[in-house]
């Protein structure tokens, strides 16, 4: 017979997994597809429900899902940064599922600016385009402040920022004053782990010549193209603050006037490198929220298996945040958080929402 503590254990540890308890900060603008948030199911939810299933004393399922609910309490938040018409607003659309993001704004007045996107435990903080000259003062002055901000844990509040940069623009100079003079020196010794630069519109670098449609990639004359501009950047930027920040080019799509939409390009690799770069403790709150329309993650530059590497990301993070403690024995390639290697695959690859998502893609 279960002991009424014990049991009382786990109803409190899966109230707090269904999000009873939880604080809801009050949003503007709310904007919520509840037909698609109602059919996706979280992966928090999944794993719970296998925990739920192990022929395991009641006991040691306690502790799994307590280890769960302090996962699941964390938020990553990532800041997009750069200049006007760099592409902010399609690569969020790009990468993330943004049906079911709660739109609003900063509470503070001095971050209100910058545009906040929430997905469960994910935030998207989407500054507003640098390079006018009028409001360019009171939008770096929001930046500083949000980048200051601390959590509940007192740690930095952003976790990463993205600045995005028009690989098509030869004027780049608002770009490199962003980062030269306002996120490195606000990082400070974590700005190279805290910022990434990425370069959109890879398709049009050269005003849309060697471009391969039928490919939906550069080809060899504008690949060596944009290798030399990253090159470019990282050197600038190099020889401003002593930090290598290596670009990483790639086009997040779009729907052309009068045309049909161009495919993302590289776009698996933009999101293996946000990954690698937010708190393994965090990972998982990005597979919850990934946009799960397939061709999105069909195309890249093949350097490496960025799909398999997204894998392992999410795996290592599953076993490092919730099997803390736990005897990992002679399986543990084998088996996490005692489920089978492959059900985290297909739970994951269900918590996209579809199994020709992304996930689908990356697990088979």
């Amino acid at each position: 017979m279960i002991n009424e503590t014990l049991g009382s254990v786990i109803q409190d540890s899966m109230k707090l997994l269904s999000g009873e308890n939880q604080n809801i900060e009050k949003e503007v603008d709310v904007e919520v597809n509840e037909k698609h948030k109602k059919e996706r199911k979280s992966i928090y939810d999944l794993l719970e429900e296998e925990i739920m299933a192990l022929d395991i004393s009641d006991a040691e399922k306690a502790k799994r899902l307590s280890r769960l609910i302090k996962v699941r309490n964390k938020t990553v938040n990532i800041m997009l940064t750069g200049a006007t018409g760099a592409g902010k607003s399609s690569t969020i659309n790009a990468i993330f599922n943004m049906d079911v993001a709660k739109v609003g704004v900063g509470v503070d007045p001095e971050t209100s600016v910058i545009e906040k996107f929430e997905m469960d435990n994910l935030v998207v903080w989407d500054t507003p385009g640098l390079g006018d000259g009028v409001s360019d003062e009171s939008i770096s002055r929001a930046i500083l402040e949000k980048l200051n901000e601390l959590d509940e844990e007192g740690n930095p509040l952003i976790d990463l920022v993205v600045v995005i940069m028009d690989a098509s623009s030869k004027d780049l100079g608002t770009s490199y004053n962003l980062i030269n003079s306002i996120l490195i020196p606000a990082l400070g010794d974590d700005a190279k782990e805290r910022i990434l630069i990425a370069l959109n519109q890879a398709d049009v670098a050269m005003k849309g010549n060697h471009w391969n449609e039928e490919e939906n990639a550069p080809d060899e004359v504008l690949r060596e193209f944009l290798k030399k501009k990253a090159d470019s950047i990282m050197n600038r930027v190099l020889a401003a603050t002593g930090l290598r920040i290596r670009p990483i080019f790639y086009c997040a799509g779009y729907k052309e006037e009068g045309g049909e939409q161009r495919k993302p390009y590289n776009l698996t690799k933009l999101l293996y490198y946000i990954i690698k770069a937010v708190p393994k403790s965090k990972r998982i709150a990005l597979a919850d929220n990934i946009n799960d329309e397939d061709d999105h993650w069909l195309h890249d530059d093949d350097e490496c298996d960025y799909k398999e590497n997204i894998r392992l990301s999410f795996e290592d993070s599953v076993w490092d945040c919730i099997s803390d403690g736990i005897d990992k024995g002679t399986e543990i390639g084998g088996k996490l958080l005692g489920i089978p290697g492959i059900i985290i695959g297909a739970t994951v690859g269900a918590a996209a929402g579809t199994i020709k998502g992304v996930f689908g893609l990356i697990f088979g």
